[in-house]
């Protein structure tokens, strides 16, 4: 069975660019300048206030992979060892086609907390784009076959506590993407220089941190 890992990358919209009823109602409840700070933070975990920049996507039987992610200009080339493509999009409606028509391919695909956050994500920015999915992205939570969240999977569904990706990577002894030096709090500065290269080789850092995870919950966690 042919499996694809993805994981995407998403930014907030500016704070000053939403209407004052918009802005008054996500500080609603902030009685501090720190709570303004976290609170405008977390406009890039909502697909109301934020949008995808990046998609990265590996397969986890052949290890070749490829990143769709947003630029001034469209663009495509490989890196040095072939193994992944990265596609420039000027436009996050055609990022998100590209993705649709990709993902249709595979009979399952892995996340890391994809169930919680990058398939609602997706499915809602798609939505609010008019781009049609070409499956469902949030099927029977229990049917691994479909979709395995790496994060469910290493916290039994929610029975123990849940760590992160990084925390994961170095407890199981795999190269986690942030130590790199980048988290996802630079993607906004990166954003803004104009370093969307940089942002892509992230995503996709993260998506191979992932399928290795996956091979370790295939060959000692997964009963088969």
């Amino acid at each position: 069975m042919s499996t694809v890992v993805f994981d995407i990358e998403t930014l907030a919209y500016p704070f000053e660019s939403m209407e004052q009823k918009q802005q008054d109602y996500l500080l609603k409840f902030c009685k501090t300048e720190e709570e303004k700070i976290i609170k405008i933070q977390e406009m890039a975990l909502s697909p109301f206030t934020a949008r995808v920049i990046a998609i990265g996507m590996l397969n986890a039987e052949t290890h070749n992979g490829m990143v769709l992610y947003f630029a001034d200009n469209e663009s495509s080339h490989k890196s040095d060892d072939g193994k992944i493509e990265f596609i420039a999009f000027t436009d996050e409606r055609k990022l998100l086609e590209e993705f649709w028509s990709i993902i249709l391919r595979y009979p399952q695909f892995v996340t890391f907390n994809g169930r919680s956050f990058d398939c609602p994500f997706l499915l809602l920015r798609s939505a609010m784009l008019k781009v049609k999915p070409t499956r469902n992205l949030m099927p029977y939570r229990y049917d691994t076959k479909q979709h395995c969240d790496i994060l469910e999977q290493f916290t039994f569904y929610g029975a123990t506590r849940r760590f992160s990706l990084d925390f994961i990577c170095k407890s199981f002894g795999i190269q986690s993407p942030k130590e790199q030096g980048i988290t996802g709090l630079d993607l906004q500065p990166l954003f803004a220089q104009k370093r969307f290269f940089e942002i892509a080789e992230y995503c996709i850092g993260d998506v191979i941190a992932t399928a290795e995870l996956y091979r370790i919950w295939q060959q000692y966690m997964s009963g088969e």
